[in-house]
């Protein structure tokens, strides 16, 4: 079973969310893991109302970098992704893993 590894920044909102997501993702046979080492599928859920939270976020991300697997997914979602969109990207790549 591929397995999935959530981190939630921010408010009560990205925490229900976060749950939502690990429900759905539950029902196509992923399994929960709190160790993103073992992930598959590696996701964090981000809030974007103060800078400090996105820089801690990106720098968060640069860590995760070292974990993913060869053919495994590394993805942010949330308001801070919506926010930068594509520039995420960009934004990512200045923090090495």
């Amino acid at each position: 079973m591929p397995t999935i590894y959530i981190e939630t920044y921010g408010c009560q909102m990205n925490v229900s969310d976060s749950e939502l997501m690990l429900g759905v993702l539950g029902r196509e046979g992923y399994v929960r893991t709190d160790d993103p080492a073992a992930a598959d599928v590696l996701l964090v859920n981000t809030c974007a109302v103060r800078d400090h939270a996105e820089q801690r976020v990106l720098g968060r991300m640069g860590e995760l970098k070292g974990y993913k697997r060869p053919g495994g997914v590394l993805g942010v979602v949330g308001c801070m992704a919506q926010r930068l969109g594509p520039r995420l990207r960009t934004a990512t790549a200045a923090y090495p893993s």
